[in-house]
């Protein structure tokens, strides 16, 4: 007997104008549940984020109906796979903004930093003049993170705007600006942080094309310069290299990823 498939799961983002995202909700919601698909989908008028998870097949179907709208026939998706469903249900929601940083006069289609492939990312985080941050929450980044890279230790996204002006002295200094580079789990979290670096006056400011999820699907783990897992927001817990799941668990009474055969902070 063939053993089944493993799922199909598709981290997927693109900011593009949406004048009623309201209107485009039941036409997707209605698509994912004739495919099979769960997970979740977020809607703003800025575009679409979320991961989302089925059969191959029902994952181009559903890609297909997402690049038919405005402005997503360039959507940006990272595929991986796993053993069992990472969601328990569907969820197509409306929010004001697609990754909530609080800030709404930062907008990605006018203005990011310098995006840079996978294979390029390591000369650059290397690179003595460039100071390199990482936008994620402080649970993630205890998953693991690039080596050398600063640790804002927000609990949410919105706390980074907050984070970055406060310590922006620190970060940049007097002289010449270094260069500044940023990363996250797929990328769209950078989209809006190198935005808002340019805003505040950042000159060269650079992310990591396609996050995390790309450079351990891209770069061989010889070649890598990361270290640990990437926490994802499933029931997979964390991906490493190859984007194949990981040895972490999550803890069911606080949510945070733990090392398999260790007991969480939150149960001393």
């Amino acid at each position: 007997m063939a053993e089944p498939a493993p799922i199909t799961v598709a981290a997927l983002y693109r900011f593009a104008r949406f004048p009623d995202p309201a209107a485009l909700r039941t036409p997707l919601l209605e698509a994912c549940e004739s495919a099979g698909i769960k997970g979740t989908l977020i809607l703003a008028g800025e575009g679409i984020n979320g991961t989302i998870a089925g059969t191959a097949q029902g994952i181009t179907r559903v890609l297909a109906s997402i690049r038919a709208l405005p402005g997503c026939a360039d959507l940006d998706v990272k595929l991986s796979t796993a053993e069992a469903m990472p969601f328990g249900r569907l969820k197509v929601r409306l929010k004001r903004e697609i990754v909530t940083m609080g800030e709404p006069d930062i907008d990605p289609l006018a203005a990011v930093g310098t995006y840079v492939a996978a294979h390029d990312w390591n000369a650059l985080i290397a690179d003595p003049e460039t100071i390199v941050i990482d936008t994620r929450n402080a649970y993630e980044v205890a998953v693991g993170t690039f080596a050398g890279a600063i640790n804002p230790e927000t609990r949410s996204f919105r706390e980074f705007p907050a984070w970055f002006r406060r310590e922006r002295d620190r970060l940049l200094g007097a002289g010449k600006q270094p260069k500044v580079a940023m990363f996250c789990t797929g990328g769209i979290r950078c989209e809006k942080s190198t935005a808002f670096l340019k805003a505040e006056g950042v000159e060269e400011v650079y992310h990591l094309q396609g996050g995390i999820l790309r450079y351990l699907e891209d770069v061989p783990a010889e070649e890598s310069l990361w270290q640990g897992e990437c926490f994802v927001f499933d029931e997979r817990v964390a991906l490493g290299h190859g984007l194949t799941e990981g040895e972490h668990i999550l803890c069911r009474a606080c949510g945070r990823a733990v090392a398999a055969g260790e007991v969480c902070a939150c149960k001393d």
